[in-house]
């Protein structure tokens, strides 16, 4: 195994381990050498690990005090791995809805933008997509999967730099959200409402896709909050 992958293993471990609270927030974490004894990886393994999981808040230095495990406030959410530990750890209908209400601050823009950008390829890439949930309703395509594919492909085609960045994250997001609100609504995807923003981004419409992609996350918002009221 390389030296990334096990450096990857490891921050695998450690931040989930940190996530879960079997490394509680304020505990000093031990020195390097005892790390790599423990999970039995090397000084300059567990240095490159350690560096990694400070870059998204889950751990911190200080003089005299060493590394120690960040709070939950400081851990940064806009990171998929983090994102994961965490709903991995335990489902959260709260975090799960925040995401869906940033998401309707995020996606109908870049459905606008795409509207507006979108070349005649990038639309025939939406409309493969598209294809590829209505195949899922037959059991031809994996139904999240191609979900995911649709939403992502809108940031793409946004071509907009910082929305396509967003992609890892609203995809890991996505994965947990869909699964969710398809339970809830006892039916896959609405692919009458995706066709909905397809054909808008198609026709270069930028309110309409704008409107009909806030209709859609409005509707999984919804559905999230109904699913979250009936657990009380």
């Amino acid at each position: 195994m390389s030296g990334i992958n096990l450096t990857q293993s490891l921050v695998q471990k450690l931040g989930s381990s940190i996530v879960r609270g079997e490394l509680p927030a304020g505990k000093s974490l031990p020195i390097e050498a005892e790390l790599g004894k423990q999970f039995g990886a090397s000084r300059t393994v567990m240095r490159e690990a350690v560096k990694i999981l400070s870059t998204k808040g889950l751990i911190g230095q200080r003089p005299r005090v060493g590394t120690y495990v960040h709070p939950e406030d400081k851990w940064d959410l806009l990171d998929a791995e983090v994102l994961t530990w965490i709903l991995d750890r335990h489902f959260s209908h709260s975090l799960v809805r925040e995401f869906l209400e940033v998401r309707i601050g995020i996606e109908p823009a870049a459905a606008a933008l795409a509207a507006t950008n979108a070349t005649p390829a990038d639309k025939e890439l939406l409309r493969q997509r598209l294809e590829n949930m209505h195949g899922a309703m037959s059991g031809h395509f994996d139904p999240v999967a191609a979900d995911i594919a649709f939403h992502a492909t809108i940031l793409e085609i946004s071509h907009n730099r910082f929305y396509h960045q967003l992609t890892p994250i609203v995809e890991t997001a996505l994965r947990f959200s869909i699964r969710l609100t398809n339970q809830a609504k006892g039916a896959l995807a609405d692919y009458d409402a995706h066709e909905k923003v397809y054909r808008a981004i198609k026709s270069g419409n930028a309110a309409a896709a704008a409107e009909a992609c806030r209709d859609l996350i409005k509707e999984a918002l919804m559905l999230v909050m109904r699913s979250d009221e009936g657990r009380e």
